[in-house]
């Protein structure tokens, strides 16, 4: 890839979650990886808008539909998930305020933050380029958020895919069309948080 380290390639080791939600012989993590991809080949233009029945059609999208989809590949109803937490939780998203809209919830950075709070391990937002130790805490499946409350509030997931100081790429929408690049490291937002999905 243009633009990548040329030192020595490092080996990051796989770690998997060790589920297959949708019985199809392949693990969560990698499904929800390639749910990622099939994303970027779909190519949906970045189009942020309010939808009645709470899903874009195929054809458009922001960074959090690339979430919920990616989520669906691997048999998981992520809008589903969601509602049904903030009717049971309604205190802890106090992005909803008390009014919750199951037609954008799911779609808000924030709510997906709150959901994965609760429903997912919090891990390291400090990254190491060539740090074998730090590098595998970084995992295909895994959610990443940038720069919650600012300008460029922006969510992707790591994949399986490495520059050669062993950096994950990352699978987000920042416009005009989701893509796998090294975000990680040029999204002009820090890392607020990264979560890995615990069901």
């Amino acid at each position: 890839m243009p633009g990548l380290p040329l030192a020595q390639s490092i080996s990051v080791p796989l770690r998997l979650s060790g589920r297959d939600q949708d019985g199809d012989g392949v693990d969560d993590s990698l499904d929800i990886v390639a749910g990622g991809r099939a994303e970027v080949q779909r190519r949906p233009a970045y189009r942020s808008a309010y939808y009645a029945g709470g899903y874009p059609p195929s054809t458009e999208g922001v960074c959090t539909d690339v979430i919920w989809r990616s989520f669906q590949e691997a048999g998981y109803d992520l809008k589903a998930m969601i509602d049904d937490d903030i009717a049971k939780n309604g205190k802890v998203y106090p992005r909803v305020g008390g009014r919750p809209d199951p037609n954008i919830d799911f779609r808000r950075v924030p709510n997906l933050v709150n959901y994965f709070q609760r429903h997912g391990q919090s891990l390291t937002t400090t990254l190491i380029p060539g740090d074998l130790e730090n590098l595998a805490q970084w995992q295909p499946g895994d959610i990443v958020v940038f720069g919650l409350g600012r300008p460029q509030e922006h969510i992707g997931i790591i994949t399986d895919r490495r520059r050669s100081d062993g950096v994950p790429l990352v699978i987000h929408n920042g416009g005009p069309n989701p893509r796998e690049e090294n975000a990680l490291v040029t999204w002009p937002a820090p890392i607020d948080y990264h979560f890995r999905f615990q069901p």
